[in-house]
């Protein structure tokens, strides 16, 4: 009997620029998408065929900056952490948050019930 090896997940973040039709800024997508594949090659390959097909079929340009993540388990489960990326930085946290994350040109809703920051 043969022992096959299932494939491990992936997921891949890629950063798409889009044109913003209301000013002459740009639009910046960061997109995850998840994978099965043998490898961190063969995973950002796939992941990079598809941003490419991606951005051609909304009308978007693909950065190219693509960033994969090995999942350490192969199975579904609520709380399965998808993606993680960890920086150095001398921001303290408002700093940090207001820089990367929260610059106010998001497009994003908030939701109320969670609307309370926790001081970090």
């Amino acid at each position: 009997m043969e022992n096959k090896v299932e494939p491990d997940l992936y997921s891949v973040r890629c950063i798409f620029r889009h044109r913003d039709l209301n000013s002459d800024k740009f639009v910046y997508e960061e997109r995850i998408t998840l994978w099965q594949a043998s490898s961190f090659q063969e995973a950002t390959e796939m992941a990079q065929q598809e941003a490419r097909q991606y951005a051609k079929e909304i009308d978007c340009i693909y950065t190219g900056l693509s960033q994969t993540f090995h999942l350490i388990k192969n199975e579904f489960l609520n709380g399965l952490e998808v993606f993680s990326l960890m920086r150095q930085s001398d921001k303290n946290t408002k700093e940090y948050l207001d820089s990367y994350f929260d610059t106010g040109k998001e497009k994003q809703r908030t939701i109320p019930s969670l609307k309370s920051k926790q001081d970090l």
